[in-house]
């Protein structure tokens, strides 16, 4: 079998070493620092989801794949080879104070590195957000059966897999493109032995990972962390995010300063920072359509409609859109935002709020620029900064010891990402890729986002 490994990190230290170089760095600084958190992952081991308390101080590295398909996506696994890539790159230069690697036993050493489970004072994670759509891209092969059994618009985290099944004409149609038969029978297998869906998504996302981490040469089970509603769900009241979204609901003001950091004007008022879930399970953030009242400076209510909405287009057939199908229409007083139970109010907060509470100093985003929303990133980094200026929710330093520090953010380049080499499509499944060599042969390129400082 070819060397796909040392492949990889040849080309990956040509191209993305300033990026290696300012993670180390940044790491080297904070390493000084000993802080101290208590974080929690999972791994998928044997098919069985499995806690792993983290003893130690690291410097966290966040990657993510989606709970949105079940097959892994040509651009999941470059996301995730990318953060190992970084992490054990970056972790060599810390060990040997070394900033230029480009020596042929600077290549075989992390080749060894990478073999082995992610260790050192650096350490990779995958944040899943498990508020998302099931078939958010279109390219679940469970569409049917998602939208029969009621749940197209459910958030992922309330899924549950008794009525699923694979949907024969997606596959008939998106055979080679989206899935392979191979994944759709591995899918099939999965959904017998899960209830939960986010269960099931990993349990077949891990096992493929483990086939391809003897293809590459690279330990590709990360640990993972499932956010923001399953950290709810275990939260109490007055825990971190319960905290997040109490405060930023307390007033006008509050709320204003949140609009400011995703840059909307106060107008309208129809952006929900946490989007309530309908009794009739719906939870899909573009189903839903909101409003906030106000009373003086106090939040009087939100109005909530759910309708029917399309969601995102894959990259094969742009007409063929799935939809969160809803309908539904309530008020929620305001006083149950300012004083947040979810277990009395389940609701789905924005990104730029829950990505406060994840242990990262720093991300590996999928495309900034052509494939992922720079808007996005930009209201993240604006959250931080004004978080750290105690403008957002203060009491963060004082109450959880969160520093809200703005981690670095690093980038798959666009032009580098990997995809179908038919179809050209980044949302084609791992399975659908005949040779492997066809991804390797693009490289692995990483940029560090100075410009969003």
């Amino acid at each position: 079998m070819p060397d796909y490994c040392y492949s990889i990190v040849k080309d990956f230290l040509a191209k993305s070493m300033p990026a290696v170089k300012v993670l180390a760095e940044s790491a080297h600084s904070r390493r000084k620092e000993k802080v101290s958190r208590k974080v929690t992952l999972f791994q998928f081991v044997d098919g069985k989801k499995t806690s792993l308390p983290i003893g130690e101080d690291h410097f966290y590295l966040r990657g993510s794949v989606e709970y949105t398909n079940p097959q892994l996506t040509a651009e999941e696994i470059q996301g995730i080879i990318g953060i190992r890539l970084l992490q054990t790159c970056a972790n060599y230069c810390l060990e040997t104070e070394r900033y230029s690697l480009t020596e042929e036993d600077d290549y075989r050493h992390i080749c060894e590195e990478l073999k082995k489970p992610p260790q050192g004072y650096i350490l990779p994670f995958l944040l899943n957000t498990d508020d998302v759509e099931a078939d958010r891209y279109s390219i679940n092969p469970l569409r049917r059966s998602l939208i029969d059994s009621g749940q197209s618009a459910f958030p992922a985290a309330n899924i549950k897999t008794e009525q699923l099944c694979v949907d024969k004409a997606f596959v008939e149609k998106y055979e080679g493109a989206l899935i392979s038969k191979e994944e759709v029978e591995l899918i099939a297998e999965e959904l017998l032995r899960n209830d939960s869906y986010m269960d099931f998504v990993d349990a077949v996302k891990f096992r493929q990972l483990e086939e391809l981490s003897k293809i590459f040469g690279i330990n590709l089970s990360l640990y993972a962390l499932r956010m923001p509603l399953s950290t709810l769900q275990a939260e109490r009241k007055g825990d971190i995010i319960h905290y997040i979204i109490s405060e930023v609901h307390q007033s006008y003001q509050s709320i204003e300063q949140a609009y400011n950091c995703m840059g909307r004007s106060m107008t309208k008022r129809t952006t929900l920072l946490t989007v309530p879930h309908s009794k009739k399970g719906y939870g899909s953030k573009r189903a839903a359509h909101g409003k906030l009242h106000f009373n003086d400076s106090n939040l009087l209510n939100v109005t909530v409609k759910y309708k029917t909405t399309s969601l995102y287009p894959n990259g094969i057939d742009p007409k063929d859109v799935s939809a969160a199908q809803s309908d539904d229409d309530f008020t929620v007083e305001g006083e149950k935002f300012a004083d947040y139970s979810y277990a009395e109010t389940p609701s789905s907060p924005q990104f730029f709020l829950y990505a406060l509470a994840s242990p990262e100093d720093s991300a590996l985003w999928h495309g900034v620029g052509a494939f992922a929303a720079s808007r996005l990133l930009q209201t993240y980094l604006s959250a931080h900064k004004a978080c750290n200026k105690g403008l957002l929710i203060p009491g963060l330093l004082e109450k959880f010891g969160l520093h809200c520090k703005i981690p670095l953010q690093f980038n798959l380049v666009p032009d580098g990402m990997w995809r179908n080499p038919i179809r050209q499509n980044i949302d084609a499944s791992v399975g659908t890729i005949n040779n492997i060599n066809d991804l390797i042969s693009r490289g692995m390129w990483l940029e560090y986002l100075s410009e969003y400082k």
